[in-house]
């Protein structure tokens, strides 16, 4: 089951108090990305914050599963309700990840 975009849209207006907060559809899902990083995915109606240890610290004791099948463990948040944690949550996870590898440019023949 796909991620409906009245879900991304609930997400999105939960985040809005992050920053820069944009969301990408992707094979049928959603990546959430911060300044540019790729911070969570929306998959099957459900809320996965990459995993990073001040995330960890912050949440306590996150529950974690894989987004889709094959994937590696992420943070699955059901607390959806608190603007605020959430916010705070994906800020602190965006400070630890890399800023994304530039593009290559495509060189023309």
């Amino acid at each position: 089951m796909a991620t409906d975009k009245d879900f991304a849209d609930y997400i999105m207006d939960q985040l809005s108090g992050a920053g820069e907060v944009t969301c990408k559809k992707m094979f049928g899902e959603y990546g959430v990305f911060l300044n540019g990083k790729m911070a969570a995915i929306l998959a099957d109606n459900q809320f996965f914050v990459k995993p990073t240890e001040a995330g960890r610290k912050f949440i306590g004791e996150p529950e974690e599963a894989p987004p889709y099948p094959g994937a590696k463990n992420y943070f699955l948040i059901d607390s959806l309700d608190d603007p605020d944690w959430l916010s705070e949550l994906v800020k602190i996870t965006e400070k630890e990840l890399p800023l994304p590898k530039p593009k290559k440019s495509k060189v023309k023949k």
